[in-house]
């Protein structure tokens, strides 16, 4: 029979033959490097038969779905290795996640981090005996009975959820049985190196009125050097932890009385006002206008957005005016939308690009909340443009450009991801064809490289999410552009056209930074709190070697800071060697050292932090080289 392969390719097949047989036919070195394959875009096991006329496409560990059905599998494993260690230990929910995976569990008496080296020994013993996973398809009814016999009381949860004549998917292994959609590894040993991690508490849905349940984190490799070479990543990652260094500088704290709401210190808070700084001269620059818009809108705005019926879950809400109902804005999108309806608009004005720093606030749970990186009050760098639609491509080109120099600053490298529709989006799927269409040949046009993320795409409109890479080799999504037909329509927005006639303008929303809160997190760890010049909270620290050059050094400190540069003075009747480390440890990019000689001579000594000593200069020649480093945003 005839099946295509994934470049179209047509390929004649035998009746019964199995996504590995279509792998073999391919080539002999695929077939040793399949994991997994997918059948008309579905991931299945390799034993999957293939029909007729179906698209095979083969996904190998280079894939990376190929990695997340290895660890995927390891969580399994280890999920069997607890079981056969604590037998009256309930099982919940094991999925892959970015680098490694996770499983939790219900245990009968607690365990901590010095029992995971038995689990992983008992793991090793599993890997080792080569254990097959068995699929296995049962109905819903099926499922609850063999669940209610194994007495999984999470799983049988799980199951209420689940339409009763839906076909399920239960995977075993040895004597675990688990509800599992899979696909899974034919071969465990493949599983060659693998580290548990951690153990956390989490509770049963993420929601703190369920039981906390025992997380252990782990990861897994194909090869021992691929692990060793990740552990030291997060050796290094556990250094720049933003949380740590942000306690170290005196950046930021959060306080148990406003869980996930950062309290910015004064150096967090001109870090954040650098990146403000800097996000507007750069908006300024590409023609964006600013607005500001209310914190808290009507119910009757958010039922218009969709937002009532679609995210409500994650908003704060209240009552004021009677009874009325009102919600805090988790996003900037529908108070723009009012911005656009105040005025009458020409094609002529079109596109008309409106920039927002807008504080937002999420219902986040409480066991998600993570540092800067997950947290309930941000500020979101918002901007949505209006336009018409032949102007949809230059506007993605210009977005992409600003977000280009945007991150060249940063000496980041990022890459861009399309996500489609959702199963839960409003509109019709021909406006989400023709829209998905554009932003596809805008990124082709441009030249762009970008993988699809299928079905990922925000309720109202497809997107095109930015994912930047740190000094770690680490990758955050950070910027997005969304293509939006949808609030348009929903809130009756138009412009006058040439002809007379009113008409719907296409919209983008799109942020660079995502949220500065997060984006000043991830650049805490990519430049380890050791900031470039023009964004250190403090950028030059006077030091004296004894109180005789204190008269001289606050003459220094007064230049320095009457010419704008943030300047900070240690006058403690301390040895010079500790303050040097001292200013070495709170990453101040410049030090003056001051003696006697100085003093004397009317100049400085000069110590950059990486560079050590750059010896003597005149203090106005000093400034005019801070001014050009901090003009030039250099990393040094």
């Amino acid at each position: 029979m005839e099946i295509f392969i994934k470049d179209g390719t047509k390929l004649e097949v035998q009746e019964d033959a199995s996504v590995l047989d279509v792998a073999k036919q391919i080539s002999e070195g695929l077939a040793r490097n399949a994991i997994s394959g997918r059948i008309n875009g579905v991931l299945c096991q390799l034993s999957k038969k293939v029909k007729k006329g179906d698209c095979v496409e083969i996904v190998t560990l280079k894939d990376k779905d190929g990695m997340d059905i290895l660890r995927h599998s390891t969580a399994h494993i280890m999920a069997l290795a607890v079981k056969r260690l604590y037998p009256n230990t309930k099982i919940s929910i094991g999925p892959a996640i970015e680098n490694g995976f996770y499983y939790d569990f219900d245990f009968e008496n607690p365990i901590g981090q010095d029992d995971l080296p038995k689990i992983e020994a008992e793991m090793d013993k599993i890997i080792k005996s080569k254990l097959p996973f068995e699929r296995i398809e049962v109905t819903r009814k099926e499922a609850e009975k063999i669940f209610k016999e194994l007495n999984e009381l999470y799983k049988l949860e799980i199951l209420e959820g689940i339409p009763e004549n839906e076909i399920l998917t239960i995977y075993k292994l040895g004597e675990l049985i688990d509800l599992c959609r899979g696909p899974h590894l034919e071969d465990i040993s493949i599983i060659k190196a693998f580290k548990l991690q951690s153990v956390t508490g989490a509770y049963w849905k993420g929601d703190e009125k369920n039981k906390m349940l025992t997380r252990i984190y782990g990861t897994s490799f194909p090869k021992k050097s691929e692990l060793d070479e990740y552990l030291t990543m997060l050796e290094e990652a556990k250094k720049r932890d933003h949380r740590k260094i942000g306690k170290e500088l005196g950046l930021f704290f959060i306080s148990e009385y406003a869980p996930g709401m950062p309290f910015y210190m004064p150096k967090g808070l001109t870090l954040k006002n650098e990146l403000i700084k800097y996000w507007r001269e750069m908006h300024k620059k590409a023609g964006y206008v600013e607005i500001q818009t209310p914190i808290a809108l009507s119910r009757e705005l958010w039922e218009v957005s969709g937002h009532w019926d679609h995210y409500r879950e994650n908003m704060y809400t209240f009552k004021a005016d009677e009874d009325k109902d009102y919600a805090i804005k988790p996003m900037n999108c529908p108070g723009c939308m009012l911005y656009y309806k105040e005025s009458i608009h020409s094609y002529k004005d079109l596109p008309l690009r409106i920039g927002e720093l807008g504080r937002v606030h999420r219902k986040e749970a409480s066991g998600t909340l993570h540092g800067l990186f997950r947290v309930r009050a941000f500020t979101q760098d918002d901007a949505h443009i209006f336009m018409l639609p032949s102007q949809i491509e230059q506007e993605i080109a210009n977005v992409l450009s600003l977000v280009e120099d945007a991150y060249k600053v940063f000496n980041l490298s990022y890459k861009l991801e399309l996500s489609t529709m959702p199963e839960d989006h409003i509109g019709d799927i021909a406006d989400w064809e023709k829209v998905e269409t554009a932003l596809k040949n805008a990124l082709n046009n441009l030249g762009k490289e970008y993988t699809i993320n299928e079905g990922d795409g925000a309720f109202y409109g497809p997107k095109i999410d930015i994912h930047i890479k740190d000094a770690l080799g680490r990758t955050w999504q950070c910027g997005t552009i969304q293509l939006d037909m949808q609030l348009p329509k929903r809130f009756e927005l138009s412009y006058i056209d040439a002809d007379g006639s009113k008409k719907e303008p296409i919209m983008i929303h799109r942020v660079v930074y995502g949220s500065i809160d997060r984006f000043l997190g991830i650049m805490t760890e990519n430049f380890a709190g050791a900031f470039p010049l023009w964004l250190a909270p403090v950028q030059v620290q006077v030091i004296t070697i004894s109180e005789k050059q204190n008269e001289y050094a606050r003459k220094v400190f007064e230049t320095l800071d009457n010419a704008g540069i943030r300047v900070e003075f240690d006058d403690r009747n301390e040895k010079v060697g500790y303050k040097i480390r001292e200013a070495q440890l709170q990453k101040v990019p410049y030090m003056l050292i001051l003696g006697d000689e100085e003093m004397n001579d009317k100049n400085i000594t000069v110590r950059h932090r990486k560079l050590g000593d750059l010896g003597k200069m005149d203090l106005q020649d000093f400034i005019a080289s801070l001014k050009q480093e901090i003009e030039s945003k250099e990393i040094k």
